[in-house]
C-alpha cells in the first residue's frame, strides 16, 4: 500500500503548500521550471519541508527520469552505476536523468566529486537535499555548478491545511479539533511527521480523540497557546523563577516552553532584557551570557539551542540581582515626563565654536574630576543635574 505522504505529494506547483518565496507566481523556482532550462541545485531546509517534492516537481516539469538516491546508504559504486544509465538514456532515448541526492551533506569531498564531470558534461541534474549549510557542507566546486534555494520550515497555517489535505483522505473518520491542533502543533513545521501522525492515527479506530492522536506522534499535548494566555502565564512565571534566584522552577518553565514549540529566540531575548532589568551591574556579566545565548541559538537552532537556553537560565537564576540601573532609567523617565526640563547647565554644552564660547559653553567643566582628584587630592565638586534636578540620585546602588 502506498503511504499516505506518497499519495499527497504535490503533483504540479499550484498544490504545493509552503516556500511561495520560490514557487509563487513569479518566484524563482517556478521561473525556472516554466522556462524549462534546469540547472543542478542544492535544496536547503528542515525536515519535512518539501525539498523531496521539489526534486520530483523538477523531474516533472522537464520530463525527465527521477531517481532518488540516499548519502546515507549509498556510496561511489552506487553513483557511477547511476551515471552510467543516465548517459544512456541521454544516448539513446535524449531523456535527461535528475539525480536526487538526500542528505548530500553525508557525502565526503571525494564522494561529492564525482558528481562534478556529469554535472559539467550534462549527464546528470543533480538535485542535493541538505539540512546543513551548505557552506559549510557541500564542496565549493558543486555550490558553484548549482544553484542554492533556502526553504523554511512550514508555519502552522501551512501546516494546517497540509493535516486537513490528510485528514480529508479518510471519509467518515470524525476528527476531534483538538487532536487536529495537537498533531498541528507536535510536528513543528515538518510535513511528513504531521502526515504519518494522521494515517497512524486513522488506523487507531475512526474516531480519532487527542489520546489517540498524542499516541501517533508520541508527544503529549501541552496546552499552551502563543497568543494566548498560557503564553503569557508561563513566560511570567519563568522570569519570576530567575527573579526568585529558583533555578529547578526556571528549568521547569523553560521546558514548558521548549516542549509547546515557543520560539527559541523568544526565549533568549526575554533573558537579555532580564540580565541588564533584573541584575544589572550586581553581575554586568549576566549581560554578555545572555546576549551570547540569544546569538548561539540564532546560529544553532532546535533541538540543541535547548541546552544553550537552560544554561544560560540557570545561571541568570542564580545570579546576584540589582535593579538600580531599572529604577534609575524609570525614574528618569518619569521626570522627564512630569517635570519641567530645565536648559543643560552652561559648562556641561559642547563649546565648538567662539559663538558658543562667547556665551560660556563649557566655561569652568573640569573634564576629569577624577584625575584632579588623584593628582592634587582635591575634591571637584561640579553639578552636572539641571538645575531643577540638583542633587537628584537616581542610581541607588543598594537596590
Amino acid at each position: 500500500m502506498i503511504p499516505l505522504a506518497e499519495q499527497l505529494r504535490p503533483k504540479n506547483l499550484d498544490d504545493v503548500i509552503g516556500q511561495q518565496h520560490l514557487v509563487g507566481k513569479n518566484k524563482p523556482l517556478r521561473k525556472l521550471l516554466e522556462s524549462g532550462n534546469i540547472t543542478s541545485l542544492i535544496l536547503w531546509g528542515p525536515p519535512g519541508c518539501g525539498k523531496t517534492t521539489l526534486a520530483r516537481l523538477v523531474a516533472t516539469y522537464v520530463e525527465a527520469e527521477f531517481i532518488q538516491f540516499s548519502a546515507v546508504t549509498g556510496g561511489v559504486a552506487e553513483i557511477r552505476l547511476v551515471i552510467k544509465k543516465a548517459k544512456e538514456d541521454q544516448s539513446l532515448f535524449k531523456k535527461q536523468t535528475v539525480l536526487f541526492v538526500d542528505e548530500i551533506h553525508r557525502f565526503n569531498k571525494s564522494q561529492q566529486d564525482a558528481f562534478l564531470p556529469h554535472v559539467e558534461d550534462g549527464s546528470i541534474i543533480l538535485i542535493g537535499a541538505t539540512t546543513e549549510n551548505p557552506g559549510f557542507e557541500v564542496n565549493a566546486p558543486l555550490i558553484s555548478r548549482s544553484q542554492v534555494y533556502v526553504l523554511y520550515a512550514l508555519t502552522d497555517a501551512e501546516m494546517e491545511k497540509i493535516v486537513k489535505r490528510a485528514v480529508n483522505n479518510y471519509k467518515g473518520f470524525k476528527w476531534d479539533d483538538e487532536a487536529i491542533k495537537h498533531i498541528i502543533k507536535s510536528s513543528n513545521g515538518d510535513a511528513r511527521t504531521a502526515i504519518n501522525a494522521v494515517e497512524l492515527a486513522s488506523s487507531f479506530g475512526r474516531k480519532i480523540t487527542l489520546k489517540l492522536a498524542e499516541e501517533a506522534i508520541q508527544r503529549k499535548a501541552i496546552y499552551y497557546d502563543k497568543k494566548g494566555d498560557w503564553h503569557y502565564d508561563t513566560i511570567s512565571a519563568f522570569i519570576k523563577s530567575m527573579r526568585g534566584s529558583n533555578p529547578d522552577a526556571t528549568v521547569h518553565y523553560l521546558s514548558r516552553m521548549i516542549k509547546a514549540g515557543e520560539d527559541p529566540v523568544f526565549i533568549a531575548r526575554r533573558m537579555v532584557i532580564f540580565a541588564s532589568e533584573d541584575i544589572g551591574n550586581a553581575q554586568p556579566t549576566a549581560l554578555v551570557v545572555a546576549t551570547a545565548c540569544m546569538q548561539a541559538v540564532h546560529l544553532i537552532g532546535m533541538p540543541e539551542s535547548g541546552l544553550i537556553l537552560a544554561q544560560t537560565a540557570t545561571y541568570l537564576a542564580t545570579a546576584k540581582k540589582s535593579i538600580a540601573s531599572s529604577m534609575a532609567f524609570w525614574e528618569a523617565m518619569s521626570d522627564i515626563d512630569e517635570e519641567n526640563l530645565s536648559p543643560i547647565p552652561l559648562h556641561l554644552r559642547n563649546a565648538s565654536n567662539k559663538v558658543m564660547k562667547q556665551f560660556e559653553y563649557g566655561k569652568g567643566h573640569v573634564r576629569y574630576p577624577w584625575l584632579v582628584e588623584k593628582d592634587k587630592g582635591i575634591k571637584v565638586e561640579q553639578e552636572y543635574l539641571p538645575k531643577n534636578l540638583k542633587g537628584k540620585k537616581y542610581y541607588k546602588k543598594d537596590w
